[in-house]
């Protein structure tokens, strides 16, 4: 034998190989920190009915947004000689007996309904919200006289009652003004569930070392309850406001569809639709009723499955 075949080979260093990581399969990179806002997007997203039902409520609020723009006329804009006119390239969805263009007030229409959803809802959740936590908070006496007022909100039936106090109050009020006034009767209607869900919350929350430890502190009552405990709730209320907007918009087309609630010239979902009580309207004329109704449909289905995806995606306990 050689001294060349004699003499030790190098050993060749073998680079250590990466280990391919299997979650990076399910998009977590080695390392990553994933946050609950994180983990609530991905279980959102994995709920793909509540993903589409998001498209379309930003679809219709952009288009009710954009609806001067879009809208080639005014939705008071009258023009008599062509009134009751078909869907034509001009008239998108025709006109009305006043000869105003049905497409723009469609478009404004939807502003006024989720308007009035969006405050109802607002109003809403700070009834309810502070109910709930002044309730929850202190309870004794306080959760007895707060819990009685709500038990006596929630007996009165929802719809009759909200009848009686527009067509009392919406008497000597304008047309104009008529939406302000269906904004407080839902509003003030609507808060006692979302009043005793948050005091449920909050007997629990109270309990736990945080809230002890802010009293040993002392801080002041008013700032645990804004500060620390109603912040843990606001997935729950959140949850709550989302369906709540869709009961609302539902509530106002309703009311103004039976005349009591916002009326004409004002234009809203539930006002156009009201042109369907007529039997030659709704026989002849179904561009008048259809479009309305199917966007009553489409905004309410949408914050449903917005709503249920929501709830599904903050309940940790949900798959």
């Amino acid at each position: 034998m050689t001294e060349k075949n004699l003499e030790a080979k190098p050993e060749k260093k073998l680079k250590p190989k990466r280990r391919k990581d299997s979650s990076r399969n399910e998009g977590n990179k080695e390392g990553e920190i994933i946050t609950p806002w994180k983990l609530f997007v991905r279980q959102f997203k994995k709920k793909k009915v509540a993903v589409v039902g998001l498209v379309i409520l930003v679809a219709m609020i952009l288009i009710a947004v954009l609806a001067p723009v879009i809208a080639k006329h005014g939705p008071n804009d009258i023009d008599v000689t062509k009134a009751n006119q078909p869907p034509t390239k001009e008239h998108k969805l025709g006109t009305d007996e006043f000869g105003r263009d049905y497409l723009a007030r469609i478009l404004h229409g939807g502003r006024v309904s989720m308007k009035v959803g969006l405050f109802a809802v607002i109003l809403q959740v700070l009834i309810g919200s502070i109910i709930g936590g002044l309730a929850g908070y202190y309870g004794g006496w306080v959760d007895n006289i707060l819990m009685r007022i709500t038990e006596v909100f929630m007996s009165f039936p929802f719809l009759p009652l909200a009848i009686t106090i527009s067509a009392v109050v919406g008497t000597s009020v304008k047309p104009e003004q008529r939406m302000y006034i269906v904004m407080l009767i839902i509003g003030l209607l609507s808060w006692p569930g979302l009043a005793r869900m948050i005091r449920g919350q909050i007997l629990s929350l109270r309990e736990q070392e945080f809230v002890q430890a802010a009293h040993a502190l002392g801080i002041r009552d008013s700032r645990i309850i804004w500060k620390h405990l109603l912040p843990n709730t606001f997935g729950y209320i959140i949850v709550s406001a989302t369906l709540g907007m869709a009961s609302a918009i539902l509530s106002e087309a309703g009311l103004s569809f039976l005349g009591l609630g916002v009326t004409p010239p004002v234009p809203t979902w539930g006002n156009l639709v009201q042109n369907a009580r007529n039997m030659y309207i709704l026989k002849n004329r179904p561009w008048l009723w259809i479009p309305p109704g199917v966007c009553i449909f489409l905004a309410v289905m949408s914050i449903n499955l917005f709503g249920d995806g929501l709830r599904d995606a903050i309940d940790p306990k949900s798959k």
